[in-house]
C-alpha cells in the first residue's frame, strides 16, 4: 500500500538547546534550518513509471556541479542547489518552480526525520553492542576483558553464522526517527524546532516528512 506524503522538506541540522514551554517546563530541542526548497522536477507515471517530486536545497557554485545537473537547473530556471531529493506520492499537486518553506509545517505536527548518523569508526563489541566483556582477570584472561569471547561451534556446525555481533564499523548509517513533534516554527529565519534529538552531526542534511 502506497502511503501519501502530506508535507516534505529538506533541512540542515544546526544543533540542540533547551526550550521552555508555556507552563515553564524545559525540554530538549533540535534546531533545523529548513528550505526554502524549490521543486526542480516532477516524475509522472506516464513518463517515469512513478509519481514524485524532486526538490533542491542549499545554494552551491555552478563549478561544483556536473554538466547534466547544471543543465537541469538551467532548463527550469532554478538556482543551483547542492542537494536533490525525491519524495514519492505527495498529496499536494506541485509544479516546477514551486517553493516549499517552513510555513507548510505547524506546531504539534508529528513528522518522520531521516539522516546519516555520526560515524564512530571501528569499534569493539563492548562499545558497539554493549557486551560486558568475558569476565574477571583470571583463567588466562588478564588482558582480554573487552574481547567478545567464543563466536562459533567446534566440530558442529564448524562455522560462524551470519549476523553474529562482532567488532566493526559503528554509526555512519541512515537513521529514521518517527513521531518527532514540531515545537516551534520561525518562518522569518527558516527554522523549525523539533522535540528531542535527531540523527547526524551539525550541518548534516535531514529529510523531514509528514505522512
Amino acid at each position: 500500500m502506497k502511503r501519501t506524503i502530506k508535507k516534505a522538506i529538506l533541512g540542515k541540522k544546526i544543533g540542540m538547546t533547551s526550550f521552555f514551554t508555556e507552563d515553564g517546563a524545559a525540554i530538549p530541542i533540535t534546531i533545523v534550518e529548513c528550505g526554502p526548497c524549490p521543486v526542480v522536477s516532477i516524475k509522472t507515471d506516464e513518463k517515469d513509471g512513478y509519481n514524485a517530486i524532486q526538490i533542491g536545497f542549499q545554494d552551491i557554485e555552478e563549478r561544483k556541479l556536473s554538466k547534466p545537473l547544471r543543465g537541469l537547473f538551467e532548463k527550469n530556471n532554478i538556482a543551483f542547489k547542492k542537494y536533490l531529493k525525491e519524495f514519492r506520492n505527495t498529496e499536494k499537486e506541485y509544479k516546477i518552480g514551486d517553493i516549499i518553506t517552513v510555513e507548510d509545517f505547524e506546531i504539534n505536527d508529528k513528522v518522520r526525520v531521516s539522516g546519516i548518523s555520526k560515524g564512530k569508526g571501528f569499534q569493539g563489541v563492548v562499545k558497539r553492542h554493549h557486551f560486558s566483556g568475558v569476565g574477571m582477570q583470571s583463567h588466562g584472561q588478564h588482558d582480554r576483558e573487552r574481547h567478545p569471547g567464543s563466536i562459533g561451534g567446534s566440530s558442529n556446525p564448524s562455522k560462524v553464522f551470519k549476523g553474529v555481533r562482532m567488532a566493526g564499523q559503528m554509526g555512519n548509517k541512515r537513521v529514521t526517527i518517527r513521531n518527532i513533534e514540531v515545537v516551534e516554527v520561525i518562518a522569518d529565519k527558516n527554522l523549525i524546532l523539533f522535540k528531542g534529538s535527531l540523527p547526524g552531526a551539525p550541518n548534516s542534511l535531514l529529510e523531514i516528512v509528514k505522512v
